[in-house]
């Protein structure tokens, strides 16, 4: 009898295992600095966001840190993901880099774009509302796009804590937003689906 060789698993980043782990939604918050990274992780928050101050913000805290800028800054404050474009190159290098690879899309073609020439394992959700409506309509527009099997971050900086609980009830893996009352958005049990 033939035994195959060894299946190459690849690493679960730390930043899609903090994601992907738990029962509940994962709180991602901006932060700008040692203090709003600390205050972030006191208040239960699961992942820090930063573009400036990226530095500081690792500095203060172990919380898996996605970056907002380059893949030069990302790599060097030692950043557990970056966010890319739909872009074949950046993608590529990010992963050079050892990076979990973030992408952002903002609409329906930019997703199905993104699904046909990269297959990431974790989307941004970003969408631009048109007319009427509003950020979280176009969210859950844009989930609804998203396969199985992929994790979604949803970028909604002024969330209440209905929008979180909305958000899980869908199917969201995790919700950027905005550096303030944390606590407020963490919930105490997964929402009945």
């Amino acid at each position: 009898m033939h035994c195959p060789g060894p299946v190459s698993i690849p690493p679960v980043g730390k930043l899609s295992q903090a994601i992907a782990e738990g029962d509940g939604i994962s709180i991602l918050v901006h932060a700008e600095d040692a203090a709003t990274a600390d205050a972030a992780e006191r208040q239960g928050a699961d992942g820090l966001v930063a573009r400036s101050g990226a530095g500081a913000v690792r500095a203060a805290s172990q919380l898996p840190l996605l970056h907002l800028g380059s893949l030069a800054e990302a790599s060097g404050v030692d950043a557990d993901g970056v966010v890319v474009p739909v872009d074949p190159a950046s993608w590529s290098e990010a992963h050079t880099l050892g990076l979990d690879c973030v992408v952002r899309v903002s609409h329906e073609d930019e997703l199905e774009l993104a699904l046909e020439e990269l297959d990431p394992e974790i989307f941004l959700l970003s969408p631009v509302p048109e007319g009427e409506e509003d950020a979280l309509e176009a969210l859950l527009g844009l989930l609804h796009d998203v396969p199985a099997g992929k994790l979604a971050i949803a970028e909604l900086h002024d969330a209440s804590a209905d929008d979180v609980a909305e958000l899980e009830r869908a199917g969201v893996d995790a919700v950027l937003v905005a550096t303030g009352d944390v606590a407020a958005l963490v919930p105490a049990e997964p929402p009945d689906v």
